[in-house]
């Protein structure tokens, strides 16, 4: 599925536009990134990204690879 359509399928289930999840879900990312939380600082040393934080793409990709690979287990 592509990141579009994820958007907009989120963005269809809360009456939202797509810009508006994607703005959310990187503010939402940015936001974790700066915590002071040992568990989420730990898992962020796993997620892939290009930029100083990740994208929302990356982190789906990443979340999606993760749930795949236990889903083979």
């Amino acid at each position: 599925m592509s990141m579009r359509k994820i958007y907009r399928t989120i963005a269809k289930k809360y009456g939202v536009s797509p810009s508006e999840v994607r703005r959310d879900m990187d503010a939402a990312i940015a936001e974790a990134w700066n915590s002071d939380d040992s568990i989420i600082r730990a898992w962020q040393r796993h997620v892939p990204h290009r930029g100083e934080i990740p994208s929302a793409a990356e982190v789906i990709s990443y979340a999606a690879k993760k749930v795949t690979e236990k889903n083979k287990e």
